[in-house]
């Protein structure tokens, strides 16, 4: 199952060194992890826990994401895609949070890194990491049609409206679907997004 979803604006690097990321959107599914079964919990709390959490997972994700951009086999920062559903080169990757950093239980991170943003999926350890990347790849493209690039850097305007809709398409409760292309078409003509070439 996958425990939340984070898009976040990278920071660009600055004088004094990088720009700490920013979550531009985040959500989470069911209870936080380690929340024993009929516990009653203070909403405000588990807010504050989840938003720690997810700005934990967001700082780990920005950490590879300019590792990865530092390495000296990299070609330079791409261009945006002329055709948005196509992001089959963008780079991405996998961690794993052990138990206690920052979830009471071990977690597995798939992030998929576009231009200025990143998306990652945070599953629990046992989920198949092949359809989360999978997942990430089918995302991406519909949550950047949800997007407004506003220049080179980090300035992004969201409509979260919309990347609930897909997010409740693709990610129904937290349960990654094995999709076939119909069902991503239909989802497409809905977002007015237009048909790959």
């Amino acid at each position: 199952m996958v425990r939340a979803f984070v898009l976040l604006a990278l920071g660009g690097p600055a004088p004094p060194g990088p720009a700490p990321c920013r979550v531009l959107y985040a959500r989470s599914f069911g209870a936080p992890p380690g929340t024993p079964p009929g516990t009653p919990a203070d909403p405000a709390r588990q807010r504050l826990l989840r938003k720690e959490q997810l700005l934990a997972v967001a700082r780990q994700v920005t950490s590879h994401c300019q590792l990865l951009q530092s390495s000296p086999a990299l070609p330079p920062t791409p261009q945006p895609p002329e055709d948005p559903l196509s992001l089959q080169d963008a780079p991405g990757g996998l961690f794993h949070l052990p138990p206690g950093d920052p979830f009471p239980q071990g977690v597995t991170v798939a992030w998929l890194s576009v231009l200025a943003v990143a998306f990652a999926l945070v599953c629990d350890p046992q989920e198949n990491l092949s359809l989360a990347e999978m997942t990430l790849r089918r995302l991406a493209p519909r949550l950047l049609a949800a997007l407004r690039l506003l220049g080179p850097g980090a300035d992004v305007l969201l409509r979260p409206e919309a990347a609930d809709a897909v997010l409740d398409r693709i990610l129904p409760h937290g349960q990654m679907l094995f999709l076939n292309q119909a069902f991503l078409q239909a989802l497409d003509r809905e977002m007015g997004i237009k048909p790959a070439r």
